[in-house]
């Protein structure tokens, strides 16, 4: 299915769903294919995403390189879209052409997707009746035949003067109509940086006409909290603006570039709001536009929930009367959101059939297959059986649900046991026995019982004397119904439940907290000889039934690593090395292993209370600006003096030909820190958390267990290297990594995480270790970077830059 939308200055091809189909998008010029590769997409206006439905999303600005342009009000883009490894044929081409009327042009529009940014500004000349005037000035040197022939882009440096033609050559896409200048940057070119927004800082006036300033402004803020998502956005943009006063016009709030409506933006929980300083934008959690996608983390189950909200603000300056449409496209990720499954059990007896619902889950799981208790079945092999099992989406979200149901009379209920709740007519005289005592009113309040004629229910607390507590987790409850005048049992229940108290806790101080409680396979174990990774760590409190620890995440050997939007920090509970080998070589008894885990949030913030004081003395700080920016580059040998450029990707590389990696601390001038590599690995999938997993890196030093391990390179002073400290190199063998299997036609991502250190005050770990290898060094977290290996049949490996 392939349908094309004009959404104002912009054109949407929706693909899909591709069924897991690899999608070549190509433009059709003057009867040619031209492959949209990423840099060409920066550079001339494509962008490209996709959902966890397997659906692909191309955005096309109209300015675009390709469009056919009548007039500055219609454009036509043809696009060539090529399908491989679909499952029922081999390739499939497709192409579509749409053409989009675009004549409401502000004089200067701006579009901010996530791989580039646009800038289109009005030349000469008057496009509708309601557009404003350009300054005398501008129509001179239009009328006057000058050609633009040079660029200056502004960064904190100053001024840098570029010719159109090596600006071309560097990624920028320049371009002009009869009535519009078209300037567009890639996001990540060298000319780029991080621009906080000030009332105060303007500049020059129509400075789109003579230079380039494209700042990648620090006005996005995003945070969720409480299942809604809040993202605030400035909307008095001092750099995008040539006076201090302006008029805001229009705010329109749409999803994936389609604008809504007050009546669909109520129905989908949306809400934009303005304040004296920002455009405040709440979006529900699990909202309709949106999706989840799912992560697995220590056997639990996660969702992260995704969505593009797009923002489009219209202002008219009042000293020069110019308009300016500024339209972004803002992906909104959340941190993973604990997803606990649950099932519920449908059954009606009447029915002869087992009903049962299982949820709730990203549209990214699919249904495998079914363990019974003397068999698995597959799909197919349930659908054999006669069980029916369907899939549905819940009502108002991105979830579902699976639900299941199997016949009364199928081998596969034979195990099983349904208990069902006692049910009693109202008319009937009973007494109740909780334990050993007798429901009497007053532990009937205690417990509160409640009863409606036909039904009753009371709630027993896990440590109430009439509960038998049959180990730190499990207790039982027996109730009798018996009449009173017969003194014959109606009814005997006995319910069993496991408590899996809460065994970790995780505080905002980095304090951790964990209970190891004593279970029925270790009958011999003394919790006070438990310890932690650190065998120095021991509990700070146990007993014969359990045991309590308390540590800092940061002590007592806890590991540290970082995922999408979230910091895990893990350790484990177990016995000494020392009391493992004492052990009986005839015990049967299993080995005691607890691994516990924290999460925090990289981008919460927290409220803390405080109280003030008088000074004691007159506070001092030391000068200092900017940020810690860091890239990776793979060099063309092991000189590393040149590098591969970003149109030249994907490589071809032989098994075993080295790959030399460098990561560079940018725009630092002091000496006194380092830039230490901590971990890096490789991935199958581009979530740098997703497994399999193959550790090229481990706490600086090379994976001993990698046949093939990482070679560090010194890092010398040169013409481009003033600081050494600020610089890593390493080498790294392509080889196989298709683990085994036959199928090698993966993706593959190299990650690594990085530590800023001070030589001041190296506070130990990374900053001040040394590798078992004498000739490694181990340094080294603040960022991670990724390479992505694409790899052919045979033994030729393609390295892409992600």
């Amino acid at each position: 299915d392939i349908r094309a939308k004009c959404l104002g200055n912009i054109m949407r091809v929706d693909v899909g769903p591709l069924g897991g189909s690899l999608l070549d998008v190509a433009v059709i010029i003057n009867n040619t294919a031209i492959v949209v590769t990423p840099s060409i997409a920066a550079q001339c206006g494509f962008s490209m995403k996709s959902d966890s439905f397997g659906n692909a999303l191309i955005y096309i600005s109209l300015q675009n390189c390709f469009a056919q342009n009548v007039d500055d009000e219609l454009f036509t883009t043809a696009l060539q879209l090529r399908l491989q490894g679909n499952q029922f044929s081999q390739e499939e081409v497709y192409q579509v052409a749409e053409t989009c009327q675009y004549d409401v042009w502000a004089s200067r529009e701006v579009i901010c997707d996530y791989n580039y940014m646009e800038v289109m500004g009005l030349t000469s000349g008057c496009l509708n009746k309601s557009c404003p005037l350009v300054s005398d000035m501008q129509k001179r040197s239009m009328d006057a035949g000058f050609k633009a022939t040079t660029i200056v882009f502004f960064t904190p440096e100053g001024k840098k003067p570029m010719s159109l033609l090596a600006a071309q050559q560097r990624g920028y896409g320049i371009g002009n109509t009869p009535t519009r200048l078209v300037l567009r940057s890639p996001m990540i070119a060298p000319e780029t940086f991080m621009q906080t927004v000030s009332k105060r800082q303007l500049l020059p006036e129509n400075y789109l006409s003579t230079a380039l300033h494209i700042p990648k402004l620090k006005l996005l803020s995003v945070y969720a909290l409480n299942r809604t998502i809040t993202w605030y956005l400035p909307w008095q943009m001092d750099p995008m603006t040539s006076s201090g006063q302006f008029n805001l016009l229009e705010v329109h709030f749409g999803i994936n570039g389609q604008k809504l409506d007050a009546v669909e933006m109520q129905a989908r929980e949306y809400s934009v709001a303005l304040n004296d300083f920002y455009i405040v934008t709440e979006l529900p959690i699990g909202g309709v536009g949106g999706y989840y996608e799912s992560h697995i983390q220590g056997d639990l189950y996660y969702v992260s929930y995704m969505i593009e909200p797009m923002l489009e603000l219209l202002w008219t300056e009042d000293a020069t009367h110019e308009q300016t449409r500024y339209k972004v496209f803002f992906h909104i990720t959340t941190h993973l959101l604990p997803q606990p499954l649950e099932l519920i059990d449908n059954t009606v007896p009447g029915e002869k059939m087992f009903r049962m619902t299982l949820g709730h889950f990203a549209a990214d799981v699919a249904l495998m297959n079914i363990t019974f208790p003397a068999e698995v079945l597959s799909m197919p092999d349930c659908s054999a059986r006669g069980f029916n099992i369907l899939e549905h989406m819940s009502p108002n979200t991105s979830l579902k649900v699976f639900t299941l149901q199997v016949p009364f009379a199928d081998p596969a209920r034979e195990s099983q046991i349904l208990v069902f709740p006692p049910s009693v007519s109202g008319g009937y005289n009973f007494q109740t026995m909780v334990g050993k005592r007798y429901m009497t009113p007053s532990l009937a309040q205690h417990y509160d019982s409640m009863e409606n004629g036909t039904h009753f229910s009371f709630v027993v607390p896990f440590s109430a004397p009439d509960a038998i507590e049959a180990s730190s987790t499990r207790s039982r409850l027996d109730i009798v119904l018996s009449n009173p005048e017969t003194n014959s049992q109606i009814q005997e229940l006995s319910v069993a439940c496991n408590f899996p108290s809460t065994l970790t806790e995780c505080f905002p101080n980095g304090t951790m907290t964990a209970l190891a409680l004593k279970l029925e396979s270790v009958p011999l174990l003394n919790p006070s000889q438990l310890t932690l990774a650190d065998p120095s760590c021991g509990p700070v409190h146990s007993d014969d039934r359990y045991a309590f620890f308390v540590f800092t995440v940061n002590s007592c050997g806890t590991t540290r690593k970082f995922m999408t939007n979230v910091m895990l920090y893990e350790n484990e509970i177990s016995l000494p090395d020392e009391l493992l080998m004492k052990k009986s070589p005839t015990s049967e008894e299993p080995e005691y292993y607890l691994k516990i885990s924290c999460f925090y949030d990289i981008n919460t913030s927290q409220t803390v209370a405080f109280n003030t004081r008088l000074r004691r003395s007159e506070p001092y700080a030391e000068n200092s600006k900017g940020q810690l920016q860091v890239v990776m580059r793979l060099a063309l040998d092991d000189s590393y003096s040149a590098f591969q450029n970003y149109e030249e990707y994907p490589l071809a590389k032989y098994l075993q030909q080295p790959l030399y990696f460098e990561v560079e601390l940018l725009k630092s001038a002091n000496p006194l820190i380092s830039l230490e590599l901590e971990n890096c690995w490789a991935t199958q999938g581009k979530d740098r958390t997703s497994q399999p997993r193959w550790d090229l890196i481990i706490n600086g030093c090379p994976n001993p267990a990698d046949p093939y391990q990482v070679v560090f390179h010194p890092v010398w002073t040169d013409a481009r290297v003033g600081y050494p400290s600020h610089f890593k190199r390493f080498e790294i063998q392509t080889f196989a990594f298709a683990d085994g299997k036959d199928d090698m036609s993966t993706k593959l991502f190299v990650h690594c995480d990085i530590v800023i250190c001070d030589s001041k005050n190296p506070l130990g770990g990374i900053c001040g270790g040394q590798c078992s290898n004498p000739k490694q060094t181990t340094k080294g977290e603040m960022d991670d970077f990724s390479f992505g290996v694409l790899q052919h049949s045979g033994d030729l490996i393609c390295l892409r830059k992600d």
